[in-house]
């Protein structure tokens, strides 16, 4: 048998293989078989070198030719094999479109973020103005524009996060106050804002205090503004919050930047006004501080406390949510506990 008939041979046994393969491994085998460095096509060719020279191009051509062939024919194979395995991935993993999907697990702002979304849009409906500032403040923004001069006793009612002798860690939003007063243009309009923010104090974390918490300070100065106008507002507040079933009061109370300044108490949540021992047998619980812009606040903004007056509030989300909710702690909000967390949805 001669070299040609043996190329010829081993092309025919290598066709009828690769046509038999049924995997790709399988097949990859073959190829290596066959066109590898120890495969026949390559033993056959060092035998050209024993032909006749006029020989040895027509049997080294031929030998080409059926390596050629070979090659197109695994890649042929090999495309085939492929899309039957896909075509098999396919039908294996065939989605029916007319099953429900799987349900996803909603999130939801967290509870305190919910009752300052539900402050914020009730005075952005009332023509208010949201400002915010920063948690890092001027004690000449934080106390002294205020009406608490450093030596005032009332400093005492706030431990502070001092950074320097006049830089600290804000104790309340109040500081907006003074920040938005002295650029206020009162030609152009009253001035009526709301600030929301976090502030820090030194107090000890147990159940009803916290070293971080929220607030949100109002404040509204115009012409001919009076208590009435802050009762009317507060009234809207609380039943936006906690609903109409629930009454409020004001007590007199202190605080250095409103004169006359008041205390607001709505119904006890617990006992409904009955008396019980969270509300200490009152039937009213306190809920925020207020009262009239004092003087002393306007003038050191360059604003005429004889031609302006207004009302301030300051709101604490995070009491809101424990009282709206009847949390008694309020570590709790700060947990990251998904369980507890979770109760409290968007429509509250």
């Amino acid at each position: 048998m001669s070299l040609k008939d043996d190329l010829t041979k081993i092309k025919d046994q290598g066709l009828t293989s690769i046509a038999d393969a049924d995997d790709l491994q399988t097949l990859n085998d073959i190829r290596v078989k066959l066109l590898g460095k120890k495969g026949p096509i390559t033993s056959a060719l060092r035998g050209i070198r024993d032909l006749a020279v006029e020989e040895r191009p027509v049997v080294g051509g031929y030998a080409n030719e059926i390596r050629d062939v070979l090659t197109e024919k695994i890649e042929q194979q090999k495309q085939y094999l492929e899309d039957l395995a896909l075509q098999a991935k396919l039908n294996s993993e065939t989605i029916d479109v007319t099953l429900p999907g799987t349900p996803v697990r909603q999130g939801q702002p967290h509870v305190i973020q919910q009752i300052i979304d539900q402050v914020v849009d009730l005075f952005i409906g009332m023509g208010y103005q949201v400002l915010t500032g920063p948690e890092v403040e001027e004690d000449k923004y934080n106390f002294e524009m205020m009406n608490l001069p450093k030596d005032h006793p009332a400093r005492d009612m706030q431990d502070t996060f001092y950074l320097s002798d006049d830089i600290l860690m804000r104790t309340q939003t109040s500081p907006m106050q003074a920040r938005t007063l002295e650029t206020h243009d009162f030609d152009a309009g009253p001035l009526k804002m709301i600030s929301p923010g976090i502030v820090y104090r030194r107090d000890t974390d147990d159940p009803t205090h916290s070293h971080q918490f929220h607030q949100i300070e109002g404040l509204v100065i115009d012409k001919h503004i009076t208590m009435a106008d802050l009762k009317g507002t507060l009234a809207t507040m609380i039943e936006q919050i906690f609903g109409s079933k629930f009454d409020f009061r004001l007590r007199p109370s202190y605080f250095p930047f409103t004169e006359p300044s008041v205390e607001v108490d709505v119904t006890c949540f617990n006992c409904m006004g009955k008396g019980c021992d969270i509300c200490k047998h009152t039937g009213w619980i306190e809920v925020l501080g207020a009262g009239m812009v004092h003087p002393n606040v306007l003038r050191m903004a360059n604003v005429d406390p004889d031609v302006y007056g207004g009302f301030a509030f300051g709101i604490g989300p995070d009491r809101f949510a424990m009282l709206k909710y009847g949390v008694d702690d309020i570590r709790d909000f700060y947990l990251d506990d998904v369980r507890f967390l979770s109760q409290f949805n968007r429509k509250g």
